[in-house]
Formats: structure tokens, sequence, C-alpha cells
């Protein structure tokens, strides 16, 4: 992944994460007060309702400022008469559950003679009463009525956040993905600098490979072009093997390290005007006399009425090179080949055939991925890196060229090229 990319994603996630979390959080905040406000009302009217009972047993109720929240969980309610402390149990049970108010409550009655709270009972609609909860005689005295009842609801936050059990569910469900996703972040920037790494090793490596690879041919060249050697067939042999095998490596090199340079963003092509048909046959005048020596067939059909194409010259002969070469070293026993170019509307495609050993369905999606080469347990028949169709990617991403392949396990493969 590039330096941008990255940049972008972690850019792009950190402002989603800041957006994500403010706007969990004014949900949360907006959720909790509506349910406190919701609780705050089913109070009022069941106290409300409380109040009237007592009216309708003869007590008198003020005018106005019936009902007063001395805290958030603390409401007190003037009656102006003397409260019954048994027929105030029954009424807030019976008026609180028919508002659907089912949490644990403590109540109280005001004494007038003694100026204190006296305490009524604590009701609990839960199995166990937490006595932790339960403060008997510390209902506080509200100097402004004279008659008057306590209600306190010890649970009351906790009675809120239960009834906001779902939302919070989703926010948890929410902050766990925000950790994933951060840490995912962390697991892609560990992993790019151990690209890096590997990337600046495999370059320097090549880069030192250069001076001897120049070394073996220029040793090669001096045994071939000596008299002595030239008449010892033997010898003559070992410096042909010496420089093809010198040449083999030079070109692995080569390869490397422009896909570092594609990888980097640093590559610029040459482009030029190209005919594509004339490139061709000069590669495959040399392809056919090895074909044939194989055995094989090599069949060129060059049918596009304009040939002319814009195209750095060295890569689109290395790519010519590449997908010849397989087609000779992925067959089963002789190589049979075909090469054809054809209009594709104001485009040219170029097709390269063979009638080898094919691709698996299940492994077409990545024989351009880098290093990736179609399993075939221990035993490697043909020699690679993985690097050649890779590279042809690459190179045709850069040109804004399509490669596309269509292959049958044991009857071919066929790579198509539309440039243009």
């Amino acid at each position: 992944m590039k330096n941008n990319t990255i940049q972008r994603v972690v850019l792009f996630g950190a402002f989603a994460i800041m957006g994500i979390i403010g706007i969990q959080a004014y949900l949360l905040k907006n959720t909790w007060n509506v349910k406190k406000k919701e609780f705050h009302e089913k109070v009022i009217i069941a106290l409300q309702n409380v109040a009237k009972e007592f009216e309708k047993l003869g007590s008198p109720l003020p005018a106005y400022d019936l009902i007063n929240q001395v805290s958030s969980n603390y409401y007190v309610v003037n009656v102006n008469d003397v409260i019954n402390a048994n027929t105030l149990h029954y009424f807030l049970r019976k008026e609180l559950e028919e508002v659907g108010l089912t949490e644990d409550f403590e109540y109280g009655i005001h004494d007038c003679e003694t100026k204190k709270m006296v305490y009524g009972n604590y009701i609990s609609y839960s199995a166990k009463i937490d006595s932790s909860v339960i403060e008997k005689n510390q209902l506080p005295i509200y100097d402004k009525y004279t008659y008057y009842f306590g209600v306190r609801f010890p649970n009351r936050s906790s009675q809120i956040l239960s009834s906001m059990r779902l939302t919070l569910i989703f926010s948890i469900i929410l902050f766990i993905t925000i950790l994933f996703f951060i840490y995912s972040i962390f697991v892609i920037l560990h992993q790019k600098r151990l690209s890096e790494m590997q990337k600046d090793f495999i370059n320097n490596m090549t880069h030192e490979f250069k001076t001897p690879i120049s070394t073996i041919n220029i040793s090669a060249d001096v045994f071939l072009n000596n008299p002595q050697i030239r008449e010892d067939k033997r010898l003559l042999q070992y410096a042909n093997i010496i420089e093809e095998q010198n040449q083999r490596l030079n070109k692995q090199v080569e390869k490397v390290l422009q896909l570092a340079k594609i990888e980097r963003d640093n590559f610029k092509l040459n482009l030029e005007k190209l005919n594509l048909h004339q490139l061709i046959h000069r590669i495959l005048e040399s392809t056919k006399l090895k074909v044939e020596k194989l055995g094989g067939h090599l069949d060129c059909a060059l049918e596009a009425s304009n040939a002319i194409v814009s195209a750095d010259k060295l890569h689109l002969t290395n790519i010519l090179h590449n997908l010849l070469d397989n087609a000779m070293k992925y067959c089963e026993e002789v190589p049979y080949i075909s090469v054809r170019t054809e209009d594709a509307g104001n485009k040219i495609r170029l097709c390269i055939e063979d009638e080898g050993i094919g691709i698996p369905k299940e492994h077409q999606g990545k024989i351009f991925d880098k290093f990736f080469r179609v399993p075939t347990g221990n035993v490697h028949n043909v020699k690679g890196f993985g690097l050649g169709l890779y590279y042809i990617k690459n190179i045709c991403e850069v040109h804004r060229w399509k490669v596309s392949v269509d292959s049958e396990w044991g009857k071919g493969t066929k790579i198509s090229i539309l440039i243009g």
C-alpha cells in the first residue's frame, strides 16, 4: 500500500472516529435526558393522583406549589392535612404502578409536633433488598410545607440506565468496533514498515548484484572471444552457459529494480510511436527458432488495421518476451503458441495463446500478484520468482492498458492486452 493511500486511510479514519464518537455521545446524552424527563413526568403524574386521592378523603390541597422536586430523586407533596401512613402506602404503590413505575422507593411523613420526618417504609419490587440504599430517618426536612410527605427513588439513575439498555449495548458494540479499527490501523502501519524494510533489503541486494553481474559478463565475453576457448568445444559450451545464465540473472535483477521504481512512484515511461506489428515480428524471429527446436509451432496472425501505438519500447519488448517465455515454459510436451492482434474499437487487442498446462480457476485471480506461483506441491519444474506477470500487470497499468487472462486447466492459457 502506497504512503499517500495509508495517510488518507489514517486521516479519514481519525475524522470518522471523532465524528462517530461525537454523534454517539450526543445520542447518549440526548437519550439520558429524554429518559430522565420521562421518569420525572411519570413521578409527577403519580404524585398528583395520590394528592387527589387525599383530596377525596377531605384533605384540602393548595391552589399551587403542590409538588416540589427537592433533589434529582426526592419529591415532596403538600397535602395541608394530617396524613395516614397506611393510606399513603396504598396510594403511592397504586398510582406509581399505574404510570408504569415499578421501581424501589421509600417515603416519609412530616411530623408537625416534632418537626421531623417520620420514616414510612421502603417498597421493593425486587427479590432482594439492597440495604445500602435504605437510609431510615434520613429523608430531609422541607421547611416550606407544614403537612407533607416525601418520596425518594434511590435507584433512579440505575433505572434510567436500565431503560437505555439497548442504546448502551449498541454503544458498547460501536466502541469495540472503533477499537478494532484503531488496532487495524496500527497493524497496517506495522506491516507497512516491515514491507518497506523488505523492499529496501531487496533493492540494496539487487543493486549489489549489478557489479558482479557486469564483471561476469565481461569475463564471459573475454572467454567467448578467445581463439583457444572457441577451438575447445567443451570450454566454449561452458562459456556459453556462463553468458546465458548471467544474462538471465541480469534480466531478473533489472525486473526487480524496475518494479521497485514503479512501487516508489518514481518510474517514468519513455513513450514513443511504435509499429506493434514490426516489433512483434522482430521478437518472433528469435522465438520461432526456440519453439521449432522444441518441436512446437508458432502461429502469427496480425490483423489489426492500425498497428501504431504509443508505448515504452523497452518495457513493451519485455512484456512480449515474458509472455512468450511463459507460453514455452508452461507446456506439457511441445509448445503450440498463437500470437494475434485485432481491432477493438479504436484500440488494439494483443492476444498470446498457448496449449499448455493452463491455470486452475481458483488461482486465476492471483496470478498477477507479486511472488505468486501456481502451487505444485514441493516440485517446481519451471523455475522463477513469480515476478513475470506481476511486472506485466504493472507496466500495463502505467501505460493505462488492460490485461486479462482466460485459461482452463489442462487446455491452455490466453493472455489479452487491450492497448490504446
